[in-house]
């Protein structure tokens, strides 16, 4: 009895281990978070010269099939911005890599994130049926659907990244948007360098690594050597 008054006069004491004082984990996520808005703005570059490369290389295909992306694209937005938001759509996705990267807990969690699983497999589709139907509907479609697959990917996960909590500085939305965002991009550039003799990824991550180099100069230049 006397030793369970005194744990309860005494329960707003905590001990501390190894010395480190109750704040350290909340000044460790702050430290955390000032590292990653740092590695997040390091990443703007890339996600700029990623896209100029992607718009190059992409102007290239033919006109009606650029058409038929960017009419996915746009459709993904208005549905999400004025119909429907097709989150039921992305969540069944996330369950998908979640099964396929079962086998590997870290993977389970960061994968839904990384890879836009229906573009994956629409380009995997393609791929099969592309042997089987030689009309010019299959390409035009699937080009279509990846714009949108793609659309709906980037678009709910900015969206589950940017309501997450504790995120000091927005450092974990602008971090880990903009390395999803890069990553998609090559991911596409690369599959449709496997469909378009026109497109090419050695050209795309040429550029990409030039214009970013080249924004790095510029920025490095005018702090330190003005």
């Amino acid at each position: 009895m006397e030793k369970n008054e005194f744990l309860k006069k005494e329960g707003d004491f905590k001990p501390r281990q190894s010395g480190i004082p109750d704040k350290a984990p909340g000044l460790s996520g702050k430290a955390f978070g000032i590292v990653k808005f740092i590695l997040g703005v390091c990443l703007l570059p890339f996600v700029y010269s990623s896209s100029s490369a992607f718009w190059n290389e992409f102007g290239l295909i033919d006109k009606e099939l650029q058409s038929n992306f960017w009419s996915g694209v746009i459709s993904l937005l208005v549905i999400y911005l004025f119909v429907w938001e097709p989150a039921i759509i992305y969540n069944k996705g996330h369950k998908l890599l979640e099964v396929i990267f079962n086998f590997f807990k870290p993977l389970v969690k960061v994968a839904p994130y990384l890879l836009p699983i229906y573009t994956i497999v629409l380009f995997i589709l393609y791929a099969i049926l592309a042997g089987i139907i030689k009309d010019a509907w299959l390409i035009k479609y699937s080009i279509f659907l990846a714009g949108f697959t793609l659309a709906l990917h980037l678009v709910f996960s900015a969206k589950a990244i940017r309501y997450k909590k504790g995120d000091f500085l927005k450092g974990n939305y602008i971090f880990g948007f903009s390395f999803i965002y890069v990553l998609n991009i090559a991911l596409f550039s690369f599959c449709l360098n496997l469909i378009f003799k026109e497109f090419s990824f050695v050209n795309f991550s040429n550029s990409t690594y030039s214009l970013a180099k080249d924004i790095f100069s510029a920025v490095f230049k005018q702090l330190f050597l003005r």
